[in-house]
C-alpha cells in the first residue's frame, strides 16, 4: 500500500526561522542528520512558507545541466542563471532560497558556499548525512560561513502532534514541574500511548505508514527498508562490513547488560589491524547511533573525563532498535511488539527502555554519559545509566523497565558524590512520586529531566 505524503510539525522549524531572521543570509544553513529523519521535507516546507520562490537541487538525482553548471561554479552569475533555466523558477534577490539537497554528493558546491554567501543575493540551505559529508570533503576547503543544525527522529511531542494531540505534553510538563502525581489509571493510559511511540519510533516514514495503515506489520516493513538503507550507507564507507556488523549488534550487546559495548567480541579476529577509532567515529557521525561514554571522574566534569574506550551504543531511533532486535523473525513472532503493547515486557528486555531514554535525552540536546563502579564485595558493579550535568552539578539517572522502585545504585552514587548532586532520578513505568531524595519519573517524562 502506498503511503500518503504527510507533513509533520517539527521543532527544528523554529530554529531555522531564528537563523533566517538573525543571520539574514550571512551564513548558509546546514541541516545534518541520519538518513530519512525528514531533512529534505522540512527544508522544502520552510522554503515554501518563508520565501517568495525557491529551487531544490537534489544532487542525488540532478539533471546533467546542473553538473555542467557546477563545473563552472566560479562564475556565480552564470551558475544562478543556469539553475533558474533548468528548474524554471525565477529567483528574487534577498527573497529566494536555494536548497542543496544531498550536498555531500557535490563537494565543489559545498566549497563555493563561502562565495555564494558573500555574494548575498539569495539564502542557502544544505542538507546531508554528516558521515558522507565528511568523507566527500577531504580535499576541499570547508566553508566557515555555515550555521549547523542537527535533526533527530521525531521526539515524543512531535509524535503526539502527528497523531493530532497537542494537549498531552504541555499537561505532563505542568505535572512534572509541580511534582504532581497523575494517578494509576491515567499513568497506565499514558504508558500505553507511549509504548506505541517506542514501537513505531520517530522516523517520519514509519509514522506515516502507521497513520495510513494502522498496521504494525506494515510499519515494521518500512523500518526494515530504512535499516537496509543504513546498512548500504555503512558499506559504502566501509566495504569490509565491520561498521554494519557493529550497528546490527547493538541490541544483542545491550542485552548482555555489560558495562560497555564489546566491539572486539562482535568483530572477532577481523578487529585486528582495524582502526577502531575511525570506525566508531564514522558511526557517531552517521547520527544513526547514540554513544554514551563512561565518565571516569564524574565529580569534576563529564566531557573532561569521558573514556573513549568505554562506551555503550544505542540506536538513534528506538522503533528501528526494536526491528533490529528481532531482525530474523517476522513481526507476528516479534515478542517485543506483543509484550510492549500489553505491558508484559520481561526484565531481560529492559534494554529497550534504556535505548528509549538515551534517544529522548539526546533529542533534548544532552550528551550521554554513564558511570560504573564495583560493589563492596567486588562481585558486581553498581551502574548509573545516565548522568546529566545541570548548574555545575550532577543529576544521576537509573532506568528500570518495570515499576520496581529499588534504586541501590542511585543511593550509593549519591553517597559517593554527595556534594555534587543536584537531583536524582529513577526512570520507570509507574506514576510520578518522591521516594526519599529520589524522584521516581514515568518514562514518558524523560524529556523534562
Amino acid at each position: 500500500m502506498e503511503t500518503v505524503n504527510h507533513l509533520y510539525k517539527r521543532k527544528i522549524y523554529e530554529r531555522m526561522l531564528h537563523w533566517k531572521q538573525t543571520k539574514d543570509g550571512k551564513t548558509a544553513l546546514l541541516i545534518k542528520g541520519a538518513r530519512r529523519v525528514g531533512k529534505s521535507t522540512i527544508a522544502e516546507e520552510f522554503a515554501k512558507r518563508e520565501y517568495a520562490s525557491y529551487i531544490v537541487v537534489d544532487f542525488a538525482n540532478a539533471p546533467q545541466g546542473v553538473w555542467e553548471a557546477v563545473d563552472n561554479i566560479a562564475d556565480l552569475d552564470n551558475f544562478f542563471f543556469q539553475l533558474q533555466f533548468i528548474y524554471k523558477v525565477k529567483l528574487e534577490e534577498r527573497n529566494s532560497v536555494v536548497i542543496f539537497d544531498e550536498i555531500q554528493k557535490a563537494p565543489l558546491v559545498r566549497q563555493a558556499i563561502k562565495y555564494m554567501v558573500k555574494d548575498h543575493r539569495y539564502d542557502f540551505i544544505e542538507t546531508g548525512s554528516l558521515l558522507s559529508i565528511k568523507k566527500n570533503t577531504q580535499n576541499i576547503t570547508l566553508p566557515s560561513e555555515e550555521t549547523r543544525l542537527t535533526m533527530y527522529p521525531m521526539d515524543y511531542e512531535e509524535f503526539r502532534w502527528a497523531l493530532g494531540d497537542k494537549v498531552t505534553i504541555p499537561l505532563l510538563r505542568e505535572a512534572f514541574d509541580r511534582r504532581q502525581s497523575l494517578g494509576d489509571q491515567v499513568t497506565r493510559k499514558l504508558l500505553r500511548d507511549f509504548r506505541l511511540y517506542m514501537l513505531i519510533g520517530g522516523m517520519p516514514q514509519a509514522v506515516s505508514t502507521y497513520l495510513d495503515t494502522n498496521n504494525l506489520s506494515e510499519v515494521d516493513q518500512t523500518k526494515r527498508e530504512i535499516i537496509d538503507l543504513y546498512s548500504d550507507d555503512f558499506r559504502k564507507i566501509d566495504p569490509s562490513g565491520k561498521v554494519s556488523r557493529l550497528f546490527r549488534a547493538i541490541p544483542s550487546e545491550l542485552s548482555k547488560n555489560a558495562s560497555r559495548y564489546q566491539a572486539m567480541s562482535v568483530l572477532g579476529r577481523s578487529a585486528e589491524n582495524t582502526d577502531m577509532d575511525e570506525l566508531l567515529e564514522d558511526m557517531e557521525d552517521s547520527l544513526c547511533v547514540n554513544f554514551a561514554y563512561h565518565a571516569n571522574d564524574p565529580s569534576v566534569g563529564l566531557s573532561l573525563h569521558k573514556d573513549k574506550d568505554r562506551y555503550k551504543m544505542f540506536v538513534g531511533d528506538t522503533g528501528l532498535f526494536i526491528t533490529l532486535a528481532f531482525w530474523d523473525k517476522d513481526v507476528t513472532e516479534n515478542i517485543i511488539y506483543q509484550k510492549l503493547l500489553s505491558d508484559k515486557l520481561s526484565a531481560d528486555l529492559g534494554y529497550v527502555y534504556e535505548n528509549m531514554v538515551a534517544q529522548m535525552l539526546k533529542a533534548c540536546g544532552n550528551e550521554l554519559f554513564y558511570y560504573t563502579w564495583p560493589t563492596a564485595s567486588g562481585k558486581h558493579n553498581y551502574e548509573i545509566d545516565f548522568l546529566l550535568s545541570r548548574r555545575n552539578k550532577l543529576c544521576p539517572i537509573e532506568v528500570k523497565s518495570s515499576g520496581y522502585k529499588a534504586h541501590a545504585s542511585l543511593d550509593e552514587f549519591c553517597k559517593k558524590f554527595s556534594s555534587d548532586i543536584l537531583w536524582r532520578y529513577l526512570v520507570y513505568t509507574k506514576d510520578l512520586k518522591k521516594d526519599g531524595e529520589a524522584l521516581l519519573v514515568p518514562v514518558f517524562m524523560t524529556m523534562f529531566l
